[in-house]
C-alpha cells in the first residue's frame, strides 16, 4: 500500500456522506463506502489489492474500533433499556425461534450445509446499524425502547454464537477463546469501575486534558488491542473483543471527549477504510458465475426481513420490527472468516453479503416510516425530550453524558 492508494481510499470513501447526504433517503452512510470499495476493488476497476497486508491490517483495525464504538453506544444504563429487557428478550427469542425454522429451510433448499449459519445471520440485529439510525432520526418512546434492547440483546447472542459455528471442527477452541475474551471484559469492568469510585480515573483525565496526552485514549486503544490479539490467536473475529470491550465502557460510563476522540478516529478514518476494503474484497462477478448464490443472496435477505417483520404479531410495529433487522457485523464477520478459513462455496461470501444489503435498504425505509410516527418533539436546548433518545453514553451530544 502506498500514500496515493490512500488517498484514493479516503476520497472514495466520501461517498459514504455524500449518499447519505439527502435528508429525506435516510441512507445509512456505510452503503456509499461499500459501493466505493465494490467499483475500485475487484468486481470493479481493479485500483486497488484488498489481499495487501497493510491494507487488511488496517482494515481489521477499522473494524475492532467500529465495533468497540457500536457497543459504547449500547445505552446498558439507561434504566428504561433495563426495564424493558425482558420485552426485548422475549422479541429477540422469537425472531430467533422464527430464524431457526427459515434458515433451517435455506440451508436444506440450496444443500451447503451451513444452515447454522444462516441461523446465527437470519436472527441478528447490528446496533452499530440500529442505534445510529434511532439517534439521527431522533425516535423514542416505549415501542422504540424495547426495540433497542431486542436489538442489543441479539446483537451480543449472536457474536457469541458466530465463531463457533462458522468452523465446526474447530468450535471447541473458538468456545475457548470467547470465554477468555468475556472473562477478560467482565475483568475490565471491575477495573474500571474500580478506577471510577477511587476518583483514580478522574484524575488521570484532568491531567490528561490539561496536558494535552490524550492518556485515556492511549489506554482504550491499547486494551483493545490487546482483546483483539486473544480474539484472533483464537480464530474468533475482532468483532467480539471490539463489542464486549465497549459494553464495558458504556456500562462504566465514558466521558464525553473521549467519546469524541473516539468518533473522529472510527467514522474519520479506519471506519470508512474498513468498509471501502469490505467492499473491494468483494468478487461479485463470483455471483454472476453461480446464479444458485445470487438465490441465496436474496433468500438470506429476505428471510431475516421475515423473521424481524413477523415481531409485529408480538406487538412490536412493523417498521420497528424491519429496522431492527438491519445486519452489518455478523455478516460481515462470518464473510470474512469463511473466506480466511475457506470453508464456504464460492460466491457464498459475497452472497451473505449481499442478503445484509438487503436488510439494509429496507431498515432505510423502515426508519424513513418510522420516523413519522416514533420522533421525539425537540426540547428547547436541542436534546431528546426523554430518555428513549439511544445514543448512548458515549454520544458528545448526550445530555446523560458523564461532562468531565
Amino acid at each position: 500500500m502506498t500514500f496515493l492508494t490512500l488517498a484514493l481510499i479516503a476520497v472514495v470513501a466520501l461517498a459514504g456522506p455524500l449518499l447519505a447526504l439527502p435528508v429525506h433517503w435516510r441512507l445509512p452512510v456505510v452503503l456509499g463506502e461499500l459501493l466505493a470499495g465494490i467499483a475500485i476493488g475487484r468486481t470493479g476497476l481493479g485500483l486497488v489489492n484488498p489481499a495487501d497486508p497493510t491494507f487488511s491490517f488496517l482494515a481489521n483495525i477499522g473494524f475492532a474500533l467500529m465495533m468497540f464504538v457500536a457497543g459504547t453506544h449500547v445505552p446498558v444504563r439507561d434504566p428504561q433499556i433495563r426495564s424493558a429487557l425482558g420485552k426485548g428478550t422475549r422479541r429477540a427469542v422469537a425472531a430467533a425461534a422464527a430464524a431457526v425454522v427459515v434458515g433451517t429451510g435455506i440451508g436444506l433448499l440450496f444443500g451447503t450445509g451451513h444452515a447454522p449459519l444462516y441461523v446465527v445471520l437470519l436472527a441478528s440485529s447490528s446496533a452499530a446499524l440500529v442505534l445510529p439510525i434511532v439517534d439521527s432520526l431522533r425516535l423514542g418512546g416505549p415501542d422504540v425502547v424495547s426495540m433497542t434492547a431486542q436489538v442489543a440483546i441479539a446483537d451480543i447472542a449472536c457474536i457469541v454464537a458466530l465463531p463457533l459455528l462458522v468452523d465446526p471442527p474447530h468450535a471447541g477452541r473458538a468456545a475457548l477463546t470467547v470465554l477468555t475474551v468475556a472473562g477478560c471484559a467482565v475483568g475490565l469492568f471491575f477495573v474500571l469501575r474500580w478506577l471510577e469510585s477511587t476518583g483514580i480515573r478522574g484524575h488521570v483525565h484532568q491531567l490528561s486534558e490539561n496536558r494535552k496526552f490524550a492518556l485515556e485514549l492511549r489506554i482504550q486503544l491499547a486494551v483493545l488491542f490487546a482483546l483483539a490479539g486473544v480474539a484472533t490467536f483464537g480464530n474468533v473475529s475482532v468483532m467480539m473483543a471490539g463489542f464486549s470491550f465497549g459494553l464495558v465502557v458504556a456500562a462504566v460510563g465514558e466521558p464525553r471527549r473521549l467519546a469524541r476522540q473516539l468518533f473522529a478516529l472510527s467514522d474519520g478514518f479506519l471506519g470508512p477504510l474498513f468498509f471501502v476494503w469490505l467492499g473491494a474484497s468483494l468478487t461479485l462477478k463470483d455471483l454472476a458465475g453461480h446464479p444458485d448464490m445470487i438465490a441465496l443472496g436474496l433468500a438470506l435477505g429476505a428471510g431475516t426481513l421475515l423473521a424481524h417483520a413477523g415481531l409485529a404479531l408480538l406487538g412490536l410495529p412493523l417498521p420497528l420490527g424491519v429496522l431492527s433487522a438491519a445486519q452489518l457485523g455478523v455478516p460481515v464477520a462470518a464473510a470474512s472468516i469463511g473466506t480466511q478459513l475457506d470453508v464456504l462455496f464460492p460466491g457464498e461470501a459475497a452472497a451473505l453479503l449481499m442478503g445484509a444489503l438487503i436488510t439494509i435498504a429496507a431498515s432505510a425505509v423502515a426508519g424513513s416510516r418510522a420516523a413519522k410516527r416514533f420522533t421525539l418533539p425537540a426540547k428547547a436546548g436541542g436534546g431528546s425530550s426523554e430518555a428513549g433518545s439511544t445514543a448512548g453514553q458515549g454520544d458528545p451530544g448526550d445530555p446523560s453524558a458523564p461532562k468531565h
